[in-house]
Protein backbone atom coordinates (compact mmCIF):
# COMPACT_ATOMS: atom_id res chain seq x y z
CA UNK A 1 0.00 0.00 0.00
CA UNK A 2 1.34 3.44 -0.93
CA UNK A 3 0.17 5.95 1.68
CA UNK A 4 1.62 9.44 1.72
CA UNK A 5 2.99 10.30 5.18
CA UNK A 6 0.61 13.28 5.49
CA UNK A 7 -2.52 11.14 4.90
CA UNK A 8 -4.71 10.07 7.82
CA UNK A 9 -6.00 6.51 7.50
CA UNK A 10 -8.05 5.12 10.38
CA UNK A 11 -6.53 1.84 11.62
CA UNK A 12 -9.96 0.14 11.55
CA UNK A 13 -10.63 1.00 7.90
CA UNK A 14 -10.36 -1.81 5.35
CA UNK A 15 -8.04 -0.59 2.60
CA UNK A 16 -6.71 -3.03 0.01
CA UNK A 17 -2.89 -3.18 -0.06
CA UNK A 18 -2.82 -2.05 -3.72
CA UNK A 19 -4.55 1.30 -3.01
CA UNK A 20 -2.58 4.53 -3.55
CA UNK A 21 -3.37 7.30 -1.04
CA UNK A 22 -2.12 10.80 -1.85
CA UNK A 23 -1.11 13.74 0.36
CA UNK A 24 -3.48 14.98 3.07
CA UNK A 25 -6.19 12.43 2.37
CA UNK A 26 -8.52 11.30 5.17
CA UNK A 27 -10.01 7.79 5.25
CA UNK A 28 -12.41 7.22 8.14
CA UNK A 29 -13.09 4.10 10.19
CA UNK A 30 -16.05 2.52 8.36
CA UNK A 31 -14.59 2.81 4.84
CA UNK A 32 -13.77 -0.27 2.75
CA UNK A 33 -11.70 0.26 -0.42
CA UNK A 34 -11.13 -2.38 -3.11
CA UNK A 35 -8.02 -3.11 -5.15
CA UNK A 36 -6.13 -0.63 -7.34
CA UNK A 37 -8.04 2.50 -6.32
CA UNK A 38 -6.15 5.80 -6.45
CA UNK A 39 -6.75 8.83 -4.23
CA UNK A 40 -5.19 12.13 -5.28
CA UNK A 41 -4.45 14.85 -2.72
CA UNK A 42 -7.05 16.07 -0.19
CA UNK A 43 -9.62 13.33 -0.79
CA UNK A 44 -11.98 12.66 2.14
CA UNK A 45 -13.74 9.27 2.34
CA UNK A 46 -16.13 9.07 5.27
CA UNK A 47 -19.13 7.25 6.66
CA UNK A 48 -20.25 3.66 6.11
CA UNK A 49 -18.94 2.99 2.62
CA UNK A 50 -17.95 0.09 0.35
CA UNK A 51 -15.85 1.00 -2.70
CA UNK A 52 -15.09 -1.45 -5.50
CA UNK A 53 -11.96 -1.76 -7.61
CA UNK A 54 -9.98 0.66 -9.79
CA UNK A 55 -11.85 3.80 -8.78
CA UNK A 56 -10.04 7.13 -9.07
CA UNK A 57 -10.74 10.05 -6.73
CA UNK A 58 -9.31 13.42 -7.77
CA UNK A 59 -8.26 16.28 -5.52
CA UNK A 60 -10.78 17.69 -3.07
CA UNK A 61 -13.54 15.13 -3.61
CA UNK A 62 -15.64 14.38 -0.52
CA UNK A 63 -17.38 11.02 -0.75
CA UNK A 64 -19.79 9.50 1.77
CA UNK A 65 -20.50 12.50 3.97
CA UNK A 66 -23.79 12.87 5.88
CA UNK A 67 -26.97 13.61 3.86
CA UNK A 68 -28.19 17.19 3.58
CA UNK A 69 -31.55 16.26 5.08
CA UNK A 70 -33.04 17.89 8.18
CA UNK A 71 -34.74 14.60 9.07
CA UNK A 72 -31.42 12.80 9.30
CA UNK A 73 -30.58 11.90 12.89
CA UNK A 74 -27.02 10.66 12.62
CA UNK A 75 -27.78 7.01 11.87
CA UNK A 76 -25.09 4.78 10.35
CA UNK A 77 -26.21 4.89 6.74
CA UNK A 78 -24.39 3.64 3.66
CA UNK A 79 -22.89 4.44 0.29
CA UNK A 80 -21.95 1.65 -2.13
CA UNK A 81 -19.69 2.29 -5.15
CA UNK A 82 -18.93 -0.17 -7.96
CA UNK A 83 -15.80 -0.47 -10.11
CA UNK A 84 -13.89 1.76 -12.54
CA UNK A 85 -15.53 5.06 -11.63
CA UNK A 86 -13.87 8.47 -11.86
CA UNK A 87 -14.66 11.23 -9.37
CA UNK A 88 -13.09 14.47 -10.54
CA UNK A 89 -12.11 17.53 -8.52
CA UNK A 90 -14.45 18.51 -5.65
CA UNK A 91 -17.17 15.97 -6.47
CA UNK A 92 -19.50 15.33 -3.53
CA UNK A 93 -21.56 12.18 -3.00
CA UNK A 94 -23.67 11.76 0.14
CA UNK A 95 -24.64 8.55 1.88
CA UNK A 96 -28.32 7.68 2.42
CA UNK A 97 -30.64 9.27 5.00
CA UNK A 98 -31.93 6.00 6.47
CA UNK A 99 -30.68 2.49 7.19
CA UNK A 100 -33.20 0.75 4.92
CA UNK A 101 -31.71 2.29 1.76
CA UNK A 102 -28.26 3.16 0.50
CA UNK A 103 -26.84 5.61 -1.98
CA UNK A 104 -25.59 3.61 -4.96
CA UNK A 105 -23.03 4.42 -7.64
CA UNK A 106 -22.69 1.68 -10.28
CA UNK A 107 -19.62 1.02 -12.41
CA UNK A 108 -17.73 2.86 -15.17
CA UNK A 109 -19.31 6.22 -14.38
CA UNK A 110 -17.58 9.57 -14.87
CA UNK A 111 -18.49 12.36 -12.44
CA UNK A 112 -16.89 15.63 -13.52
CA UNK A 113 -15.65 18.48 -11.35
CA UNK A 114 -18.00 20.06 -8.80
CA UNK A 115 -20.91 17.74 -9.55
CA UNK A 116 -23.08 16.57 -6.64
CA UNK A 117 -25.01 13.35 -6.02
CA UNK A 118 -27.46 13.64 -3.14
CA UNK A 119 -28.53 11.08 -0.57
CA UNK A 120 -30.35 7.89 -1.63
CA UNK A 121 -29.55 8.43 -5.31
CA UNK A 122 -29.08 5.39 -7.52
CA UNK A 123 -26.72 5.86 -10.46
CA UNK A 124 -26.51 3.05 -13.02
CA UNK A 125 -23.55 2.15 -15.22
CA UNK A 126 -21.63 4.14 -17.86
CA UNK A 127 -23.27 7.39 -16.77
CA UNK A 128 -21.61 10.77 -17.37
CA UNK A 129 -22.40 13.64 -15.00
CA UNK A 130 -20.71 16.81 -16.23
CA UNK A 131 -19.30 19.80 -14.34
CA UNK A 132 -21.59 21.49 -11.83
CA UNK A 133 -24.58 19.17 -12.32
CA UNK A 134 -26.66 18.78 -9.15
CA UNK A 135 -28.74 15.71 -8.31
CA UNK A 136 -31.20 16.01 -5.44
CA UNK A 137 -31.99 13.18 -3.07
CA UNK A 138 -33.55 9.90 -4.28
CA UNK A 139 -32.78 10.60 -7.97
CA UNK A 140 -32.48 7.49 -10.17
CA UNK A 141 -30.26 7.65 -13.28
CA UNK A 142 -30.41 4.87 -15.88
CA UNK A 143 -27.46 3.31 -17.68
CA UNK A 144 -25.55 5.41 -20.23
CA UNK A 145 -27.41 8.61 -19.42
CA UNK A 146 -25.53 11.87 -20.09
CA UNK A 147 -26.17 14.80 -17.74
CA UNK A 148 -24.51 17.92 -19.12
CA UNK A 149 -22.95 20.82 -17.25
CA UNK A 150 -24.91 22.77 -14.64
CA UNK A 151 -28.06 20.65 -14.98
CA UNK A 152 -30.48 20.62 -12.05
CA UNK A 153 -32.42 17.47 -11.14
CA UNK A 154 -35.15 17.69 -8.52
CA UNK A 155 -35.39 15.07 -5.79
CA UNK A 156 -37.19 11.79 -6.64
CA UNK A 157 -36.84 12.38 -10.41
CA UNK A 158 -35.86 9.51 -12.73
CA UNK A 159 -33.54 9.93 -15.72
CA UNK A 160 -34.10 7.11 -18.21
CA UNK A 161 -31.47 4.97 -19.88
CA UNK A 162 -29.58 6.73 -22.69
CA UNK A 163 -31.34 10.02 -21.94
CA UNK A 164 -29.35 13.19 -22.52
CA UNK A 165 -29.80 16.48 -20.65
CA UNK A 166 -28.59 19.59 -22.46
CA UNK A 167 -26.41 21.98 -20.51
CA UNK A 168 -28.24 24.13 -17.98
CA UNK A 169 -31.53 22.25 -18.24
CA UNK A 170 -33.63 21.65 -15.14
CA UNK A 171 -36.21 18.95 -14.47
CA UNK A 172 -38.71 18.20 -11.74
CA UNK A 173 -40.37 15.51 -13.86
CA UNK A 174 -39.01 12.23 -15.20
CA UNK A 175 -36.92 12.28 -18.37
CA UNK A 176 -37.95 9.32 -20.58
CA UNK A 177 -35.33 6.89 -21.90
CA UNK A 178 -33.55 7.83 -25.16
CA UNK A 179 -34.84 11.43 -25.13
CA UNK A 180 -33.07 14.80 -24.96
CA UNK A 181 -34.06 17.14 -22.13
CA UNK A 182 -33.84 20.88 -22.71
CA UNK A 183 -34.92 24.00 -20.84
CA UNK A 184 -37.26 23.36 -17.93
CA UNK A 185 -39.24 20.09 -17.93
CA UNK A 186 -39.13 19.77 -21.72
CA UNK A 187 -37.73 17.28 -24.22
CA UNK A 188 -36.85 18.04 -27.83
CA UNK A 189 -36.41 14.69 -29.55
CA UNK A 190 -34.40 11.49 -29.33
CA UNK A 191 -30.74 10.95 -28.49
CA UNK A 192 -29.86 9.47 -31.88
CA UNK A 193 -26.09 9.67 -31.44
CA UNK A 194 -26.24 7.96 -28.07
CA UNK A 195 -28.49 5.21 -29.39
CA UNK A 196 -26.18 4.50 -32.34
CA UNK A 197 -23.16 4.32 -30.05
CA UNK A 198 -25.05 1.94 -27.75
CA UNK A 199 -25.70 -0.44 -30.64
CA UNK A 200 -29.44 0.09 -30.96
CA UNK A 201 -30.34 -1.03 -34.47
CA UNK A 202 -31.76 1.09 -37.27
CA UNK A 203 -35.09 -0.73 -37.03
CA UNK A 204 -35.31 -0.09 -33.30
CA UNK A 205 -34.42 3.58 -33.70
CA UNK A 206 -37.05 4.07 -36.39
CA UNK A 207 -39.59 2.35 -34.15
CA UNK A 208 -38.64 4.68 -31.28
CA UNK A 209 -39.07 7.70 -33.56
CA UNK A 210 -42.54 6.58 -34.61
CA UNK A 211 -43.35 5.93 -30.97
CA UNK A 212 -42.06 9.37 -29.96
CA UNK A 213 -44.34 11.04 -32.50
CA UNK A 214 -47.37 9.13 -31.27
CA UNK A 215 -46.64 9.82 -27.62
CA UNK A 216 -45.49 13.42 -27.69
CA UNK A 217 -46.48 14.95 -31.03
CA UNK A 218 -49.93 13.55 -31.88
CA UNK A 219 -51.88 16.07 -29.84
CA UNK A 220 -53.46 13.27 -27.79
CA UNK A 221 -53.09 12.97 -24.06
CA UNK A 222 -50.06 10.91 -23.09
CA UNK A 223 -52.00 8.18 -21.30
CA UNK A 224 -54.50 7.93 -24.16
CA UNK A 225 -51.68 7.55 -26.68
CA UNK A 226 -49.96 5.01 -24.46
CA UNK A 227 -53.11 2.94 -24.11
CA UNK A 228 -53.46 2.70 -27.89
CA UNK A 229 -49.83 1.63 -28.29
CA UNK A 230 -50.04 -1.04 -25.59
CA UNK A 231 -53.08 -2.60 -27.26
CA UNK A 232 -51.21 -3.19 -30.54
CA UNK A 233 -48.48 -5.57 -31.66
CA UNK A 234 -45.60 -6.41 -29.30
CA UNK A 235 -42.88 -3.77 -29.13
CA UNK A 236 -39.12 -4.21 -29.37
CA UNK A 237 -37.16 -4.28 -26.10
CA UNK A 238 -36.09 -0.64 -26.53
CA UNK A 239 -39.62 0.57 -27.25
CA UNK A 240 -40.98 -1.45 -24.34
CA UNK A 241 -38.42 0.19 -22.07
CA UNK A 242 -39.79 3.60 -23.09
CA UNK A 243 -43.46 2.72 -22.60
CA UNK A 244 -42.82 0.93 -19.29
CA UNK A 245 -40.92 3.95 -17.99
CA UNK A 246 -43.78 6.31 -18.83
CA UNK A 247 -46.40 3.96 -17.39
CA UNK A 248 -44.56 3.71 -14.08
CA UNK A 249 -43.90 7.44 -13.64
CA UNK A 250 -45.15 8.87 -10.35
CA UNK A 251 -44.09 12.48 -11.03
CA UNK A 252 -45.15 12.66 -14.68
CA UNK A 253 -42.74 12.93 -17.59
CA UNK A 254 -41.25 15.87 -19.44
CA UNK A 255 -43.19 16.86 -22.56
CA UNK A 256 -42.06 17.88 -26.03
CA UNK A 257 -41.35 21.62 -26.09
CA UNK A 258 -42.33 22.42 -29.70
CA UNK A 259 -45.95 22.74 -30.76
CA UNK A 260 -45.39 21.82 -34.42
CA UNK A 261 -43.31 18.88 -35.64
CA UNK A 262 -41.42 19.34 -38.86
CA UNK A 263 -41.97 16.19 -40.93
CA UNK A 264 -39.06 17.10 -43.22
CA UNK A 265 -36.80 17.13 -40.20
CA UNK A 266 -38.09 13.69 -39.24
CA UNK A 267 -37.39 12.39 -42.74
CA UNK A 268 -33.84 13.77 -42.56
CA UNK A 269 -33.34 12.00 -39.22
CA UNK A 270 -34.40 8.69 -40.73
CA UNK A 271 -32.06 9.18 -43.70
CA UNK A 272 -29.16 9.97 -41.36
CA UNK A 273 -29.84 6.76 -39.44
CA UNK A 274 -29.78 4.70 -42.62
CA UNK A 275 -26.62 6.43 -43.86
CA UNK A 276 -24.84 5.95 -40.53
CA UNK A 277 -25.44 2.19 -40.61
CA UNK A 278 -24.70 1.63 -44.29
CA UNK A 279 -21.50 -0.30 -45.15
Amino acid sequence: MKIHPTAVVHPNSNVNPTVVVGPYCVIDEAVEIGADCVLAAYVHLTGQMVIGMRNRFHSGSVIGDAPQDLKYGGEKTRLVIGDDNVFREHVTVHRSNNQKEETQIGSRNYLMAHSHVGHNCRIGHNVIIANGALLGGHVIVGDRAFISGNCLIHQFVRIGTLALMQGGSAVSKDVPPYTIACGVNEICGLNGVGMRRAGITVAERLELKRLYRRLFLSGKGLHQALKGINSEEPLSAAAQTLTDFISSSARGVCQHGRQVFNEQEGARDQQRDHDADSP
